[in-house]
């Protein structure tokens, strides 16, 4: 299964993310583009530490179990419900929200496991740097399918 901690799977990303462009209609869902790389920032962000989501009560009670099911190898389903921190109902400059993303994934990809491990999810729960790398892996690919890159 593809991580975000294989270089040749975060290039792979970063590749995905530069063919992606400003005027790029979802297959599905509500958000544009620019708002996609927005809210894709925000899970690697509490990742790293640089953002903290109080745990929602359904993910204290189902969590774990939720995430044995997105570790599996099927891809995310689509409109799946999006815990309201990590929604991105604003405009958002579409040049500096594909940079910012690119230049947190460098930063994911470059961090100590330990910064993981300490780490919360606010729907997982505790997590391992391996599960972080994996489940960045496939929110990012995700939404770059959303948007048919």
């Amino acid at each position: 299964m593809e991580n975000l901690f294989s270089s040749s799977s975060a290039e792979k990303i970063i590749r995905r993310i530069g063919t992606l462009q400003a005027g790029s209609k979802p297959l599905w869902g509500k958000m544009d583009a620019a708002q996609m790389l927005a809210h894709c920032q925000v899970p690697i962000k509490v990742g790293l530490g640089d953002v903290s989501v109080k745990r929602t009560l359904i993910g204290l009670l189902f969590g774990g179990m939720i995430k044995r099911q997105f570790l599996k190898g099927k891809p995310f389903q689509k409109n799946l419900p999006t815990d309201k921190s990590f929604i991105m109902a604003d405009a958002k400059n579409f040049e500096i929200e594909k940079h910012q993303l690119v230049t947190i994934i460098h930063r994911f990809t470059n961090a100590e496991s330990t910064v993981f491990s300490k780490k919360i999810h606010p729907f997982f729960g505790k997590m391992t740097a391996d599960e972080w790398g994996t489940l960045t892996w496939k929110h990012l690919d995700h939404h770059l399918q959303q948007f048919g890159v």
